[in-house]
């Protein structure tokens, strides 16, 4: 009996993740010439839910194939995950800002809403391309533990 377990699938959202949120700090700190601590968080380039939801598809595309079930069942959440971050969370950065111009008109002491919530396409495209290449390194180097 094989005990060789595959720990691919379970590492590579977690690299996924790893990648894509350091790529994005270094991203923020080089663009505010300084180091952006306060800026983690959601929105900014690569998006970090992209990232981890397309290194699954990639990774079960390379392993699995397209035909098995589990790879529409990763594309489907994917889609989800993506059109949401670039629809439902950006209109909420919206009306953060504008709920935050609203309050500092009235005079009101109140601590400002985040208004950076969502992904650009930009910002999504770049957290898919994390996505495949940590997936593609995985899959080329194994991933087994005996």
């Amino acid at each position: 009996m094989d005990s060789t377990i595959d720990t691919a699938y379970l590492l590579t959202p977690f690299l996924a993740w790893l990648v894509a949120g350091i790529t994005k700090f270094l991203v923020n700190s080089i663009r505010a010439k300084s180091l952006a601590f306060e800026q983690i968080g959601y929105g900014g380039l690569p998006s970090n839910h992209s990232a981890i939801v397309s290194s699954m598809v990639f990774l079960i595309a390379l392993r699995d194939g397209i035909t098995n079930p589990a790879f529409g069942i990763a594309i489907t959440i994917a889609f989800i995950v993506m059109l949401d971050a670039s629809s439902l969370r950006r209109k909420v950065g919206q009306q953060a800002e504008l709920i935050n111009r609203l309050m500092k008109k009235s005079g009101e002491d109140f601590k400002p809403l985040r208004e950076r919530m969502g992904h650009t396409p930009v910002e999504i495209s770049a957290g898919v391309a994390v996505g495949f290449v940590v997936a593609w390194l995985v899959n080329a180097t194994g991933y087994l533990i005996s």
